[in-house]
């Protein structure tokens, strides 16, 4: 009767046998000083498993009783299970009671414990075995139960299969037909709606986000506090996507607040993320980490699954306060857990991040490479939304490698204005950058988005001290000083590299917030350090001539060959022989890898 069980203890056997003349705990360990095919599992003998061999002799013992006589054995059979199940629930063992609800054919008893209490066990990362279970449901049963379709579309959209999601929602509606529109069935129309209004976060699509979360409050019965509460997440969720950052706090806050009083923890985490998101995009930079570190410590430990967006927060703000090494600790966390959850979304956040971390560290090889392995990903799994992300990053690495013809391509193709801006200065032609920088900076403070105006005005300020306006351009980062210093940002500033290191300089000799700029000026000098280290690492066999020098000075700008010569006032076959050279000492054979093998070496 104990071969239902893949691991044993006393207290378990006891409650699965039920025989008062018998102790679980003193026969296992009599089996065990026997050694009768029993094997501990632990060093306190609490827990122990059979032999493999001698559990497949027992099952087969079982199997043959039930099949040779008794419907009362079959019973019997079942009802173990069912007391396993009872005593894995009562010792907060969700996941093994669920298994043996399963193995009982109990659908009820599993369809509440897949619920869980507060939190699904697919939010717990069990969603391969709740799925399995679901897809060997025959369909009467399912009909039977629709509110079991719409826990089948739930546990496929938190596996990110998004293309059964909808399928699964209209067999729900399918099965409701002819019902009795009662307050169970408007509630779980108001679920589907829910649902709906979830799949539309995951594809970003604002006006189905809305309007199927103000159906799901219209259905859903007033004390479906749980899934009203979710529906409140997602409406926080469309508020942020319309860019209304103020309505979008004030939904997750209302989120976190009833999730708390009925200790739903997967709204109050989800909505707390949310929140912290918007303070991230506020530049609250400290806020928004004590959030995230508040998230994994509702999650616990080991975390769940979902704590990868918080890891996820968490990476990207150690990476603005320049502590390169708390963020890639951050980000693998993140992606380990995204992949735990089988979640492509933040896959893609978490290798993205990780690629700005390599470009960070002088890695531009490895960058590239990881950036396309998740560019791939995002075409496969058709999440194009999140291409723009993964193109900015690209046309980074692009711009390192000396590809600006590839790097204006991608910025034209996904209206990358910054994207733009940046070819264009690496170009040598920051009027036509500020052409495009001015008109959306007007844009972004209109908006109120305050992440994006540090982001645009770092940039102005460079575009206006390449256009030699060295005054305006020490106003406009005079702004960016003011709105970065309160969140503590640092890379924002060092990732633009030598022009903003000068800048910064000509802003300290008129006592532009000294402090700062002492900070800001000290990670370029670290970072600097860094480079020589690795430069004096990585020496050349034969050094570049003066002349080769300023012909791959050229090739970095962009310039062709017939450019060049004419530069130079040189033979276009001179210039092809220093070509070749270059690419014999660099150990390279094409121009962006010569680019990017002498940013390596500080020869640029």
């Amino acid at each position: 009767r104990t071969s239902i069980l893949d691991r044993l203890c006393g207290p378990l056997c006891d409650a699965v046998l039920r025989d008062a003349s018998a102790s679980g705990q003193n026969t296992l360990e009599y089996i065990q000083h026997a050694n009768l095919f029993i094997v501990p599992l632990d060093n306190e003998r609490r827990w122990y498993r059979y032999h493999h061999l001698f559990a497949d002799l027992l099952r087969q013992r079982l199997q043959q009783r039930t099949e040779s006589s008794t419907e009362h054995e079959e019973i019997r059979a079942t009802e173990l299970h069912i007391r396993a199940s009872e005593w894995y629930e009562d010792n907060g063992l969700e996941l093994e009671a669920f298994h043996h609800a399963a193995a009982a054919n109990d659908v009820e008893r599993a369809e509440y414990l897949i619920e869980g209490k507060g939190m699904p066990l697919f939010f717990r990362g069990v969603v391969s075995p709740v799925l399995k279970w679901l897809e060997s449901l025959p369909t009467t049963v399912l009909d039977a139960r629709p509110a079991l379709w719409v826990m089948y579309a739930s546990a496929l959209l938190f596996a990110s299969q998004m293309t059964g999601v909808e399928h699964k929602l209209q067999a729900a509606e399918a099965a409701l037909q002819g019902v009795n529109l009662d307050d169970k069935t408007r509630d779980l129309v108001g679920h589907i709606a829910s649902i709906r209004a979830t799949l539309a976060v995951t594809q970003h699509q604002l006006e189905t986000i809305i309007s199927q979360s103000r159906r799901a409050l219209e259905y859903l019965h007033p004390d479906n506090l749980p899934v009203r509460t979710a529906t409140t997440w997602t409406l926080g969720y469309a508020y942020h996507l319309q860019g209304d950052r103020v309505a979008a706090s004030r939904a997750y806050s209302e989120a976190i607040s009833i999730s708390q009083m009925i200790e739903h923890t997967i709204i109050t985490i989800m909505a707390t993320i949310g929140l912290g998101n918007i303070q991230e995009a506020e530049n609250q930079l400290h806020l928004a980490a004590e959030n995230y570190r508040r998230v994994l410590q509702l999650i616990g430990d080991p975390p769940l699954p979902v704590a990868c967006e918080a890891h996820l927060g968490l990476a990207r703000i150690f990476y603005e306060w320049n502590d390169l090494d708390a963020a890639q600790q951050h980000g693998q966390q993140g992606i380990q857990l995204a992949q735990q959850l089988e979640n492509t979304d933040r896959v893609v956040g978490c290798e993205v991040l990780l690629a700005r971390l390599k470009l960070a560290r002088g890695h531009i090889a490895e960058a590239v490479a990881l950036l396309a392995k998740v560019d791939q990903l995002v075409r496969q799994r058709n999440f194009i939304y999140r291409m723009p992300e993964v193109a900015a990053a690209q046309v980074l690495t692009l711009l390192r490698q000396g590809n600006l013809t590839a790097a204006a391509h991608l910025a034209q193709t996904y209206d990358l204005p910054l994207g733009q801006a940046r070819v264009l200065l690496a170009q040598g032609d920051p009027s036509a950058a500020l052409a495009i920088l001015e008109p959306l900076r007007q844009q972004v403070e209109l908006m109120g988005w305050q992440d994006e105006r540090l982001k645009v005005i770092v940039l102005q300020a460079i575009a206006l001290y390449a256009h030699g306006e060295k005054d305006e351009a020490l106003q406009v980062l005079s702004d960016a000083l003011a709105l970065a210093e309160p969140g503590g940002f640092i890379r924002i500033f060092v990732d633009e590299g030598l022009p903003m290191a000068q800048l910064l300089s000509e802003a300290t000799a008129h006592g532009f917030m000294p402090h700062y700029i002492g900070k800001l000026l000290a990670a370029f000098e670290a970072e600097a350090r860094t480079d020589e280290e690795k430069s004096s690492a990585q020496f050349l066999l034969e050094p570049l001539s003066q002349r080769e020098l300023e012909v791959l000075q050229l090739i970095a700008e962009g310039l062709s060959n017939h450019e060049i010569s004419q530069r130079l006032f040189l033979a276009l076959s001179t210039v092809k022989g220093h070509n070749q050279k270059i690419f014999d000492k660099l150990q390279v054979q094409r121009r962006t890898e010569a680019i990017a093998r002498a940013r390596e070496l500080n020869l640029l």
